[in-house]
Protein backbone atom coordinates (compact mmCIF):
# COMPACT_ATOMS: atom_id res chain seq x y z
CA UNK A 1 0.00 0.00 0.00
CA UNK A 2 2.97 2.68 0.94
CA UNK A 3 4.87 1.47 -2.23
CA UNK A 4 1.47 2.49 -4.44
CA UNK A 5 0.95 5.64 -2.39
CA UNK A 6 4.06 6.94 -3.34
CA UNK A 7 3.97 5.41 -7.05
CA UNK A 8 0.95 7.87 -6.87
CA UNK A 9 2.32 10.49 -5.51
CA UNK A 10 5.53 10.35 -7.62
CA UNK A 11 2.91 10.40 -10.99
CA UNK A 12 1.38 13.01 -9.59
CA UNK A 13 4.50 14.80 -9.98
CA UNK A 14 5.69 14.15 -12.44
CA UNK A 15 2.46 14.89 -14.43
CA UNK A 16 1.88 18.37 -12.65
CA UNK A 17 5.90 19.02 -13.60
CA UNK A 18 4.52 17.79 -17.50
CA UNK A 19 1.72 19.89 -17.24
CA UNK A 20 3.92 23.68 -16.27
CA UNK A 21 6.36 22.75 -18.63
CA UNK A 22 3.40 22.61 -21.09
CA UNK A 23 2.55 26.13 -19.95
CA UNK A 24 6.14 27.30 -20.20
CA UNK A 25 6.67 26.23 -23.87
CA UNK A 26 3.10 26.52 -25.08
CA UNK A 27 0.64 29.05 -22.87
CA UNK A 28 -1.68 28.27 -20.48
CA UNK A 29 -4.29 27.90 -23.14
CA UNK A 30 -2.52 24.81 -24.31
CA UNK A 31 -3.00 22.64 -20.87
CA UNK A 32 -5.01 20.10 -21.47
CA UNK A 33 -5.13 16.47 -20.17
CA UNK A 34 -4.42 14.78 -23.53
CA UNK A 35 -1.15 16.93 -24.42
CA UNK A 36 0.40 16.50 -20.88
CA UNK A 37 -0.41 12.47 -21.49
CA UNK A 38 1.42 13.45 -24.71
CA UNK A 39 4.12 15.14 -22.96
CA UNK A 40 4.63 11.98 -20.68
CA UNK A 41 4.57 9.24 -23.03
CA UNK A 42 0.90 7.92 -22.07
CA UNK A 43 -2.68 7.90 -23.30
CA UNK A 44 -5.46 10.56 -21.46
CA UNK A 45 -7.48 7.61 -19.70
CA UNK A 46 -4.13 7.16 -17.52
CA UNK A 47 -3.84 11.34 -16.73
CA UNK A 48 -7.43 10.63 -15.78
CA UNK A 49 -6.72 8.08 -13.19
CA UNK A 50 -5.20 10.80 -11.20
CA UNK A 51 -6.60 13.80 -12.18
CA UNK A 52 -10.58 14.77 -13.31
CA UNK A 53 -9.43 17.10 -15.50
CA UNK A 54 -7.53 20.47 -16.66
CA UNK A 55 -8.83 22.21 -13.16
CA UNK A 56 -7.36 19.79 -11.41
CA UNK A 57 -3.81 19.59 -13.39
CA UNK A 58 -3.84 23.29 -12.71
CA UNK A 59 -4.27 23.11 -8.93
CA UNK A 60 -1.45 20.63 -9.26
CA UNK A 61 0.53 23.04 -10.88
CA UNK A 62 0.22 25.45 -7.96
CA UNK A 63 0.74 22.81 -5.23
CA UNK A 64 4.13 22.22 -7.12
CA UNK A 65 5.18 25.41 -7.08
CA UNK A 66 4.63 25.66 -3.21
CA UNK A 67 7.21 22.50 -2.74
CA UNK A 68 8.88 24.10 -4.87
CA UNK A 69 9.51 27.13 -3.11
CA UNK A 70 9.02 25.54 0.47
CA UNK A 71 12.43 23.47 -0.93
CA UNK A 72 14.24 26.19 -1.92
CA UNK A 73 13.99 27.88 1.86
CA UNK A 74 15.27 24.47 3.15
CA UNK A 75 18.11 23.64 1.08
CA UNK A 76 18.83 27.64 1.41
CA UNK A 77 18.94 26.75 4.56
CA UNK A 78 21.44 23.79 5.04
CA UNK A 79 24.80 24.30 6.04
CA UNK A 80 24.15 28.31 6.73
CA UNK A 81 24.38 29.85 9.79
CA UNK A 82 24.37 33.43 8.65
CA UNK A 83 20.39 34.58 7.64
CA UNK A 84 21.57 37.19 5.33
CA UNK A 85 24.02 34.07 3.56
CA UNK A 86 20.51 31.88 3.42
CA UNK A 87 18.48 34.72 2.23
CA UNK A 88 20.88 35.68 -0.97
CA UNK A 89 20.94 31.68 -1.07
CA UNK A 90 17.17 31.96 -0.95
CA UNK A 91 17.14 34.67 -3.46
CA UNK A 92 19.18 33.18 -6.37
CA UNK A 93 17.42 29.78 -5.96
CA UNK A 94 13.85 31.84 -6.64
CA UNK A 95 15.37 33.51 -9.79
CA UNK A 96 16.90 29.87 -11.42
CA UNK A 97 13.15 28.91 -10.14
CA UNK A 98 11.45 31.26 -12.17
CA UNK A 99 13.75 30.76 -15.07
CA UNK A 100 13.13 26.92 -15.39
CA UNK A 101 10.27 27.46 -15.04
CA UNK A 102 8.67 30.63 -16.77
CA UNK A 103 5.19 29.04 -17.28
CA UNK A 104 5.15 29.79 -13.03
CA UNK A 105 4.56 33.70 -14.32
CA UNK A 106 2.21 32.49 -16.60
CA UNK A 107 0.08 30.63 -13.96
CA UNK A 108 0.26 33.28 -10.97
CA UNK A 109 -0.97 36.18 -13.44
CA UNK A 110 -3.60 34.32 -15.22
CA UNK A 111 -6.92 34.76 -15.85
CA UNK A 112 -7.46 31.44 -14.79
CA UNK A 113 -6.18 32.21 -11.34
CA UNK A 114 -6.87 36.39 -10.90
CA UNK A 115 -10.68 36.26 -12.38
CA UNK A 116 -11.48 32.29 -11.93
CA UNK A 117 -12.31 30.07 -8.68
CA UNK A 118 -12.06 32.20 -5.88
CA UNK A 119 -10.76 29.16 -4.10
CA UNK A 120 -7.58 29.24 -6.63
CA UNK A 121 -6.70 32.79 -6.35
CA UNK A 122 -7.12 32.24 -2.13
CA UNK A 123 -4.80 29.46 -3.07
CA UNK A 124 -1.74 31.26 -4.46
CA UNK A 125 -2.52 34.26 -1.69
CA UNK A 126 -2.11 31.29 0.80
CA UNK A 127 1.09 30.11 -1.53
CA UNK A 128 2.89 33.69 -1.24
CA UNK A 129 1.74 34.17 2.42
CA UNK A 130 3.59 31.39 3.28
CA UNK A 131 6.57 31.77 1.47
CA UNK A 132 6.52 35.33 2.99
CA UNK A 133 6.30 33.79 6.24
CA UNK A 134 9.08 31.51 5.99
CA UNK A 135 11.52 34.96 4.66
CA UNK A 136 10.14 36.56 7.60
CA UNK A 137 11.25 33.86 10.13
CA UNK A 138 14.90 33.81 8.22
CA UNK A 139 14.96 37.34 9.25
CA UNK A 140 13.56 36.95 12.97
CA UNK A 141 16.68 34.42 13.00
CA UNK A 142 19.14 37.08 11.26
CA UNK A 143 17.87 39.51 14.17
CA UNK A 144 18.68 36.91 16.89
CA UNK A 145 21.59 36.23 15.94
CA UNK A 146 22.72 40.05 15.85
CA UNK A 147 23.33 39.80 12.02
CA UNK A 148 20.31 42.08 10.87
CA UNK A 149 18.84 45.03 11.75
CA UNK A 150 16.64 44.62 14.49
CA UNK A 151 14.41 47.73 13.75
CA UNK A 152 13.80 45.73 10.83
CA UNK A 153 10.12 44.64 10.88
CA UNK A 154 10.59 41.03 9.21
CA UNK A 155 7.34 40.96 7.60
CA UNK A 156 8.12 44.54 5.85
CA UNK A 157 11.36 42.82 4.75
CA UNK A 158 9.52 39.79 3.70
CA UNK A 159 7.95 41.79 1.29
CA UNK A 160 10.66 43.86 -0.05
CA UNK A 161 12.78 40.61 -0.98
CA UNK A 162 9.72 39.56 -2.94
CA UNK A 163 9.84 43.07 -4.82
CA UNK A 164 13.74 42.18 -5.97
CA UNK A 165 12.29 39.47 -8.01
CA UNK A 166 8.88 39.95 -8.97
CA UNK A 167 9.23 43.00 -11.16
CA UNK A 168 12.62 41.95 -12.61
CA UNK A 169 11.22 38.28 -13.33
CA UNK A 170 8.01 40.15 -15.19
CA UNK A 171 10.44 42.35 -17.35
CA UNK A 172 12.42 39.16 -17.93
CA UNK A 173 9.06 37.36 -19.11
CA UNK A 174 7.76 40.46 -20.89
CA UNK A 175 11.22 40.58 -22.70
CA UNK A 176 11.74 37.12 -24.04
CA UNK A 177 15.03 36.97 -22.13
CA UNK A 178 15.99 40.63 -23.30
CA UNK A 179 16.09 41.65 -19.27
CA UNK A 180 19.03 39.54 -17.08
CA UNK A 181 16.91 39.15 -14.21
CA UNK A 182 19.65 37.22 -12.72
CA UNK A 183 22.14 40.23 -12.86
CA UNK A 184 19.66 42.37 -11.47
CA UNK A 185 18.90 40.89 -8.75
CA UNK A 186 22.32 40.07 -7.87
CA UNK A 187 23.20 43.60 -8.27
CA UNK A 188 19.89 44.49 -6.07
CA UNK A 189 20.16 42.00 -3.77
CA UNK A 190 24.16 44.12 -2.61
CA UNK A 191 21.98 47.06 -1.77
CA UNK A 192 19.32 45.27 0.15
CA UNK A 193 21.22 43.41 2.33
CA UNK A 194 23.50 46.20 2.98
CA UNK A 195 20.42 48.07 4.54
CA UNK A 196 19.74 44.97 6.28
CA UNK A 197 23.29 44.72 8.24
CA UNK A 198 23.33 45.00 11.84
CA UNK A 199 25.66 47.98 12.35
Amino acid sequence: MGTEKLGTEIRQEQLAQAALSLITTRGLKSLSVARVARRVGLVPSAVYRHFEGKDELLDAVLELIRERLNANVVQASQDATDALQVLRRLVMAHVRLIRENEGILSVVFSDEVQNGRPERKARVHSIIQGYLKKVAQIVSRGQQQGHIRPDADPGTVSVMFLGLIQPAALLWHLSEGGFDVTQHVERAWDLFSETLKAS
